[in-house]
């Protein structure tokens, strides 16, 4: 058996270098982090081969000392910590005093730095770990790290590299989160002597519309909240601009990108019942919390981080982004995504969707004729929405105003199509709504405010309905009695198969009861009385508003389906069903002229 013997330093700092620069975008970030940390103002970057020929990062920041550069290259030495107090509160991106040492052991480094104090730069170079004498160089004020042939002694590891322009890829993903986080700095990016991007410092939206692009911009809602000792800032999207990938997700945790479960959990349980299915929402949001309530230090990467009251954080982030989301209602004008003067925007998004296209003022005084002359005006009466939403829309939300001269946001009924579409009218043009989807909706934003405020009223049956079940449902109906009750319901049974059913909840009595009531108490049998009305309350109510949702091919009058658009303006969340799925569409006239070749 081998004896037991030190690795050399060479061999420390290889395989330090397999955790912390595994390929060439991992070096990037390292050098990147210590430009920001250094107090740079701009920097650039050079890329050759997908950043595996060369890979340079130069800086105007503070530089370093000339006495300094060899022990900069040297593993465990650093100016970001002295001590474990010092770890223990690290406000710096870096603070390990590996990752220079770790990519000069697998590459030809050549650092140039000038201090502000110094006369000229200085330069060292590390090829393969052997560190050259420090030597005179010319240079401006900052840091200048070339990083040559990565991987050139470590075979196996340059073999695991993927192709060029993949290399590329994950650069210049790097590259986009420390421009995202530092949106005052000034960057560019260049690959094969190709300029890719260049970026002037700017206000943090106009940051995000450079990197991430128009669209994504346009469906930004800003968010800024503060709550126990912590600060959530930036900007989430709209449910409508989601993606099958997680590609438009940016999170920070004090300035550092992370990739941590319990944000990610709590921003998904935010978006749960306005995503469809595998979709995953788009944002670019910063959490500030003080240093010592999170552990940066717990992977080498320094992605991952771990939070000393994780619960806090995951309530704190989950309520602000919900609160941001209910705002969301359908007809509302595009997303203005300003925070407070703390966030330190400029503007505000640019509106997405065509105007009228040149048509004129001819076409808003045609837009309201229709409607005038059916006699229908924007507020229908009370009557109209207590027979399409029930005895609950007695005191409906504040509706929307038109603007002066104009319609509501959705406009004015004109027809219904294929008994699943409300056709309307409004300023902008032809609006298209998913009745079944809109009223789901609706109904579900009601039972949840209903069962907040513990006021779901019961609609007794005027001849009450009886259903055969499991003996483990039947049983659901007296073990969780307190339950059905506080959901509208009033159960009993019969025996030990048959329940009776002598009341629904008020904003479900047109739904068919018996439906209704095995979808519940198959709920409750499953998962119990308590989790329904806690953790799983939400899935619980979006069953019961699908059964009371209008129905495919019935077929609505004008008044009914004017009362649909008024309500879904005034609904929080409107604009996507309890599954994700979208209400409402607009086509603009400049889309419809298009499609008919008018003025062309």
């Amino acid at each position: 058996m081998p004896s037991i013997r030190p690795l050399s330093e060479l061999l420390i700092n290889q395989i330090a270098a397999g955790e912390v620069v595994d390929r060439p975008a991992a070096a990037l970030k390292e050098l990147l982090e210590n430009s920001v940390d250094a107090g740079a103002r701009a920097i650039a970057v050079e890329l050759q081969g997908g950043g595996a020929k060369l890979l340079k990062v130069s800086d105007d920041g503070a530089g370093i000392a000339h006495q300094e550069l060899t022990l900069a290259l040297a593993r465990h030495a650093t100016s970001k910590i002295a001590t474990l107090e010092d770890l223990e509160h690290v406000g710096s991106l870096g603070f390990r005093g590996e990752a220079l040492a770790s990519i000069a052991a697998v590459s030809h480094l050549s650092l140039v730095s000038r201090t502000l104090e110094a006369r000229h730069a200085w330069r060292v170079e590390c090829h393969g770990g052997d560190v050259t004498p420090v030597e005179p160089a010319s240079g401006p004020l900052g840091t200048s790290i070339e990083v040559r042939d990565l991987y050139f002694n470590t075979p196996a590891r340059r073999k695991f590299l993927r192709s060029e322009p993949t290399e590329l890829a994950h650069c210049d993903e790097t590259f986009r989160r420390v421009a995202l986080a530092c949106a005052d700095l000034a960057f560019s990016l260049q690959h094969n002597g190709r300029a890719l991007a260049r970026l002037r410092p700017q206000a943090p939206l106009e940051r995000v519309r450079a990197v991430l692009g128009e669209s994504a911009a346009d469906a930004l809602l800003g968010l800024d909240e503060t709550a126990g000792g912590a600060r959530l800032h930036g900007f989430v999207a709209a449910p409508s601009f989601s993606h099958g990938t997680r590609d438009y997700q940016y999170l920070f945790v004090n300035g550092r990108f992370v990739r941590d479960r319990l944000l990610a959990h709590a921003i998904r349980q935010a978006y749960q019942d306005v995503l469809h299915h595998q979709r995953h929402p788009a944002f670019v949001l910063f959490l500030e919390i003080d240093a010592a309530r999170v552990d940066v230090n717990a992977h080498p990467t320094k992605i991952e981080v771990r939070f000393r009251d994780p619960q806090a954080v995951h309530q704190m982030v989950f309520h602000a982004l919900t609160r941001r989301l209910a705002q969301t209602r359908a007809g509302a004008p595009a997303p203005e995504p300003v925070l407070s003067a703390a966030a330190g925007l400029a503007g505000a998004a640019g509106r997405s969707g065509a105007g009228l296209s040149g048509v004129g003022g001819a076409t808003a005084a045609w837009t309201r004729a229709p409607q005038a002359e059916m006699g229908l005006p924007a507020r229908e009466p009370m009557a109209f929405y207590q027979a399409l939403f029930g005895s609950s829309a007695a005191q409906p939300a504040a509706l929307p105003n038109a603007a002066p001269g104009g319609a509501p946001p959705l406009g004015f009924a004109l027809a219904q199509l294929a008994g699943v579409y409300v056709l309307a009218q409004n300023d902008q043009g032809l609006v298209v709504v998913d009745m079944h989807a809109a009223h789901e909706r609706i109904v579900y934003e009601k039972l949840k405010a209903d069962l907040d405020a513990q006021r779901v009223a019961a609609q007794r049956l005027l001849i009450p309905v009886t259903l055969t079940l499991t003996a483990l449902e039947a049983a659901a109906v007296e073990d969780s009695a307190d339950a059905l009750a506080a959901l509208g319901f009033d159960l009993a049974a019969l025996s030990p198969t048959t329940v009776v059913v002598r009341a629904v909840p008020a904003p479900l009595c047109d739904a068919d009861p018996v439906a209704l009531a095995r979808d519940v108490l198959r709920e409750i049998a499953e998962a119990g009385a308590t989790r329904v009305l806690t953790e799983r309350r939400d899935e619980m109510l979006a069953t019961m508003a699908c059964h009371a949702a209008v129905r495919a091919n019935r077929m609505l009058a004008l008044p009914e389906m004017n009362a649909l658009l008024r309500e879904m303006e005034a609904t929080e969340r409107s604009g996507q069903c309890n599954h994700g799925r979208p209400t409402w569409a607009q086509i603009s006239l400049a889309q419809l002229d298009r499609m008919f070749l008018r003025g062309q």
